[in-house]
């Protein structure tokens, strides 16, 4: 043996051999291709469109890093969510605050007598001048 070549206890592995996979080739539907009234049979594949993300590839070639487009996927909803769901809270607050408004006008001027009809004719007059 020579004493500048290494021994290995496994072999180099063989090469592999190309194998050809098989290629799928549609093949026509067995059976009739119509109807028995002669209407053809129309088989339609539909495929979706995936969720646009155009911001996020702008952003991407624009140099943002994918942290910051990862980020804008996942708090951009979140964003949107937590400000509908800050709406109705307020929504509700403000209902809440012209109707009691609006009930403590009616006692006010049912209560009062004339001087509670005429704070309330000058509520009334004060609203028109402003608006």
């Amino acid at each position: 043996m020579n004493a500048r070549r290494y021994q290995f206890d496994n072999p180099l592995p063989t090469p592999r051999q190309e194998t050809h996979l098989p290629v799928y080739q549609p093949q026509p539907m067995p059976g009739p291709a119509v109807y028995e009234d002669g209407r053809p049979i129309v088989v339609q594949h539909i495929h979706h469109a995936p969720p646009d993300r155009t911001v996020q590839r702008v952003a991407l070639g624009a140099g943002v890093g994918g942290g910051a487009v990862a980020a804008g996927v996942f708090l951009g909803p979140m964003l949107a969510t937590l400000l509908a769901s800050a709406a109705l809270p307020i929504a509700f607050i403000a209902l809440a605050l012209v109707s009691a408004a609006w009930g403590i006008g009616k006692v006010v001027s049912a209560v009062g007598g004339p001087e509670g009809e005429s704070a309330a004719k000058n509520v009334a007059k004060a609203r028109r001048n402003r608006g």
